[in-house]
């Protein structure tokens, strides 16, 4: 007698949830690191707009050392005064620059928050699954036991009866 193999019903949905779960830990890990360079973007703007904040700074000493010496002209001290407000008008170009990129560092990571729902979503479902294809599998183990202890007691009896018969 030839046995045949039970199939999980639900194989095919089990290996789209798998392969969902994958796609969301993908997701999610283009996220984290699109969140880290977001992060790092702006960190770099903060340096720049310390270097510009250090010139401003360093510009205004310059010009103030040479009003004390007396070595200024009127020209100088125009373009002098001209740099100066090239800096502020960089450094206020830079403050508007990082506070975009901080809007774009929260959209991030709200990006983050959903690739990570979706995440955990997707594993409790894959568990969800797994864990009824696992009750399933110890379902058809025990029906199978049980088969087996039916036909071993059909046999059993089977070998009772010849052996009456012979010594009757």
């Amino acid at each position: 007698m030839a046995k045949k193999k039970n199939k999980y019903r639900l194989q095919a949905l089990l290996i789209v949830k798998e392969r969902h779960k994958k796609a969301t830990e993908f997701e999610l890990a283009r996220a984290l690191k699109h969140l880290a360079e977001q992060k790092e973007k702006l960190k770099k703007l903060e340096e720049e707009k310390k270097e510009i904040v250090r010139k401003k700074k360093q510009a205004r000493e310059e010009m103030g050392q040479h009003v004390i010496r007396g070595e200024t002209r009127i020209y100088d001290s125009s373009l002098h005064l001209n740099y100066l407000e090239k800096l502020q008008d960089d450094l206020e170009a830079k403050e508007k620059e990082i506070e975009k990129q901080k809007e774009r560092i929260l959209e991030a990571e709200e990006a983050v928050k959903k690739a990570r729902r979706n995440y955990i979503d997707a594993s409790k479902d894959l568990q969800t699954f797994e864990k009824h294809k696992e009750l399933w599998q110890k379902k058809m183990l025990k029906e199978l036991s049980m088969k087996e202890e039916k036909e071993l007691a059909e046999i059993g009896n089977v070998i009772h009866q010849l052996n009456q018969r012979r010594g009757a």
